[in-house]
């Protein structure tokens, strides 16, 4: 990979940490990740899709008037995502206004778990390049992974997209929002909390099996997209914490901000190599 794509914020202190990790050992760290725009391309051909709820807005998966409805909530809301002079907790909460209100959308317009199977079968959901590499790593030293997503289509579209990718593991594990079907697979409701792009600071992992298996890591990798994916390690323990984000959009506006908040920043939606190189420092 080019370094063109890749910006270091500060390389004597990266390299410290890549050693305090491999003194600690591969058993002594985890990595928690965000999913769309991180683990997924945020390209396709050539095309930005921010999410899979892009890929919804732009095929006639629903009624007729959902994509028009969907794109007005987009270009309401989608500024206040990304406006980092805003205040904090006011950019939160108009994301939860949006979600909520999509979710809204998507109960009237009548989703079902076929339409996840069609966003999942239409090849524009691709995960980044070398990640068979990246997960195969992960698996063949025991390294759990711990996805927390705002996914505005919740989990069941994730586990969709792993399995058509042949992703395998019993230590992959996802927190994401979840969607109440009715018995013929239609949008019911969606379980509260909702997890939003700026919320996941107030996530805390509740899920026993996850807590049992990162108890003892002292270590975390953080892999995210946006300065809202920090919030995933708020109540989380930790000794050492390496900050990995992907920057897609307003390159040139948002760069020294990326660099202020994490330690590598990867630029032009490139794969997971580097990511690997890091993993392989440490192993």
């Amino acid at each position: 990979m080019s370094e063109t794509n890749i910006l270091i914020a500060n390389k004597q202190l990266l390299d410290e940490k890549i050693q305090k990790f491999k003194k600690s050992g591969k058993d002594n760290f985890y990595i928690v990740s965000d999913f769309d725009k991180t683990l997924t391309k945020a390209f396709w051909n050539g095309q930005k899709h921010p999410s899979v709820i892009a890929i919804l807005r732009e095929e006639n998966y629903l009624t007729s008037d959902y994509a028009g409805r969907a794109n007005e909530l987009f270009e309401k809301y989608h500024p206040f995502e990304i406006d980092i002079t805003m205040p904090w907790e006011a950019r939160k909460a108009k994301m939860l206004e949006w979600w909520l209100a999509h979710y809204e959308l998507l109960k009237e317009c009548g989703l079902t778990k076929d339409d996840l199977e069609k966003i999942v079968d239409s090849d524009r959901i691709q995960l980044r390049d070398n990640y068979k590499d990246f997960f195969g790593i992960l698996d063949q030293n025991n390294i759990p992974l711990v996805i927390i997503t705002s996914n505005g289509l919740g989990g069941d579209v994730i586990k969709m997209v792993f399995k058509r990718f042949d992703i395998i593991g019993d230590d992959i594990y996802l927190i994401a929002n979840e969607i109440i079907w009715d018995e013929k697979g239609s949008f019911q409701d969606i379980k509260k909390p909702v997890i939003n792009v700026l919320n996941k600071d107030e996530i805390i992992i509740e899920d026993e099996k996850i807590q049992n298996r990162i108890k003892n890591r002292n270590n975390v990798i953080l892999i995210g997209d946006s300065e809202g994916d920090l919030g995933m390690i708020s109540h989380l323990k930790y000794n050492n914490i390496i900050k990995i984000g992907y920057l897609n959009e307003k390159e040139e506006e948002l760069k020294d901000k990326y660099l202020e908040i994490f330690d590598i920043v990867i630029l032009n939606d490139k794969g997971l190599e580097y990511v690997i190189n890091v993993l392989k420092q440490i192993i």
